[in-house]
Parts: structure tokens; C-alpha cells; sequence
């Protein structure tokens, strides 16, 4: 962390895509009526997010050569990232995915192309050996070829002293079957990864509540040594190996707007107090106050704020 080449502060690795979210609040899909357009996939909100903190983001990812495909290349313009290491693939189209608006965990039902047709070209050793953080997401790791790219890429950056970070956002829609989640999952662990997991996606993945104990000690048994757990409006709980447990409660927040991305604003702020050297209870509390920021908005985090002072 401390080599000065390192002026990648964080490439993220993934899904970017086009969000419909309904208009029509709590109600599941087959009751919306009308959408509204945003980008969205994690990895993307993430980098988007970080960029805004001040951060060096880079994104690598996959869309159509289409007119969801140009928004999303503008839209990351417009906050300063740089979309070169994006395809634009004429043969396929880009992913798009219905949410529905919810104050817990949105329904939701993805059309999946171009966003898994990640290559290893697009990441080059170069980017590797400059690049402080590497993040990327369950929804990425399901599908190939963009699941072995990811990983082979996780296993260089691992080599060339990259922390590495995972969203485990494990939905089984997306997956061949839950044994090959769980190898993929496995098999990212071993290069000792930053977590951030759900109680919602524990859930999924373990298809039983686990006690929080269990979850944890899980994941440091495949060798990771710092898990994050979201517990929604209870907070969240960090367990990092052979240490106490941190819970901290959630920011009380009297009108919900939106919970699609608040976990992406969670890890963002997370991500962000990492890479400044903050203390693991501070890179917390900034990322809950940037989660209590995103839940208050619809869509993305607004622009007409100055986002650091609100955290630091």
C-alpha cells in the first residue's frame, strides 16, 4: 500500500449496466408500472463512487455497442472516469436489469449479455502492478467468460501485492448452481480479499440463517482475514481474524427513499477510509454515513453536495 507507483487507487472489475427502477414504491415487480433509467451494476457504482471521494478509479468491464452502451460511457465521462478499458461489443447488447423500489431487498430480474464478456486484454500487467485495490463482485463471478478472467486477474494482482476485495452479492438467479458459486467463492478467498457480505446474501447462499459466529468463521477458514457484515437497519458487524468483533449501529434515517446501492455506498466509503490509511472502526463510520447519504436519494448519490465533508 505504501508504493508510491501505485496511482490505480482502485480498479474495479465487472458488471456495468442499465437499471430499471420502478416508480411504484414497495410493490413487488408483477405490480410496477413504470420504470426510471440508471446506471447501474455494483463494480460500476462503486468506481463512480470512489471518483467522487477524490479517488483514481478505474473501470473494467463489458457493453453493447448500442444506445445503452453510449449513456453509460457518458455517464462516466461526466464523473471523470475514463472509459477505455470498457468494450463495445457489436454482437451483443447491454445488460439491463428491473428492480423494484423497495425499502428492503428489491425484486429484480436481469437480461444478461455483453456485461460477462470480460477479457484478460483488458487487464494488463501494467494496471496490475499499478493498482492498490482490486474489486469486483458475485454478480461478475457467475457467469463466463468474465468469471475466469476475474479470477486468473485476481491471482496476478494477488502476486503483485494488490489488496483484494469482493461484493458477495450472491443472487442464485445468476448462477449455474449454488456448488459452483460456492468453488468460485472459495477459490477468490485464497487471495485473502476485504468481504462484504449481507445478511440477505448469507441467507441465499446458506439457504438457512447462520449465526453471525458461523459466517464469519467460515470465510477465515478459507484464509480471509477481514469480514464485513450489513445487517441493514440493525448496522453492520466487521470480524477480522483472532480479534473482537466491531458492531456498530446503523444512522438513523427518518425517510428511506431508496435501498437499490446503499450496500455499494456502504463498501465505497468503506473502500475509501481504507485506502487513506484510516483506522478499520473509522472506515466503518464513513461507510455507514455514505450509506445513510445514498439511502436518502433515489438512483445514485446526488451531485449538488460536497460528499467528503459530510464523511470526514
Amino acid at each position: 500500500m505504501k508504493n508510491n507507483i501505485r496511482n490505480i487507487d482502485i480498479l474495479c472489475v465487472g458488471e456495468v449496466l442499465i437499471d430499471f427502477i420502478g416508480h411504484q414504491n414497495d410493490v413487488l415487480i408483477n405490480e410496477t408500472r413504470d420504470y426510471h433509467r440508471y446506471l447501474g451494476g455494483s463494480p460500476a457504482n462503486v468506481a463512480m463512487n470512489c471518483k467522487r471521494l477524490g479517488l483514481n478509479s478505474t473501470m473494467v468491464s463489458a457493453v453493447g455497442n448500442d444506445g445503452f452502451g453510449e449513456y453509460i460511457f457518458k455517464r462516466l465521462e461526466e464523473v471523470g472516469i475514463n472509459p477505455e478499458n470498457i468494450k463495445k461489443l457489436d454482437n451483443k447488447s447491454t445488460s439491463v436489469i428491473f428492480v423494484s423500489k423497495s425499502n428492503g431487498t428489491p425484486d429484480f430480474i436481469p437480461y444478461r449479455d455483453a456485461d460477462c464478456s470480460i477479457s484478460e486484454d483488458q487487464i494488463t500487467d501494467e494496471m496490475l502492478s499499478q493498482t492498490k485495490i482490486y474489486h469486483t463482485t458475485c454478480f461478475a463471478l457467475s457467469k463466463k467468460p468474465a468469471q475466469t478472467t476475474i479470477l486468473n486477474k485476481a491471482e496476478e494482482a494477488f502476486k503483485k501485492g494488490c489488496k483484494l476485495s469482493v461484493d458477495l452479492n450472491y443472487a442464485k438467479e445468476l448462477w449455474n448452481s449454488k456448488e459452483e458459486a460456492l468453488d468460485v467463492i472459495k477459490t477468490y478467498c485464497k487471495f485473502n480479499p476485504l468481504i462484504k457480505i449481507s445478511e440477505d446474501d448469507m441467507l441465499r447462499l446458506f439457504e438457512k440463517e447462520l449465526p453471525h459466529q458461523e459466517i464469519f468463521n467460515f470465510f477465515h477458514n478459507l484464509g480471509v482475514e477481514t469480514v464485513c457484515l450489513t445487517l441493514g437497519s440493525k448496522g453492520v458487524k466487521l470480524s477480522q481474524l483472532n480479534k473482537e468483533i466491531i458492531h456498530l449501529p446503523a444512522i438513523k434515517i427518518e425517510n428511506v427513499m431508496d435501498t437499490t446501492g446503499a450496500g455499494d455506498a456502504f463498501w465505497s466509503g468503506f473502500l475509501f477510509a481504507y485506502i487513506k490509511e484510516k483506522p478499520i472502526q473509522d472506515c466503518l463510520q464513513v461507510a455507514l454515513k455514505l450509506a445513510a447519504l445514498k439511502l436518502q436519494n433515489v438512483g445514485r448519490l446526488p451531485d449538488n453536495i460536497n460528499i467528503l465533508s459530510k464523511l470526514l
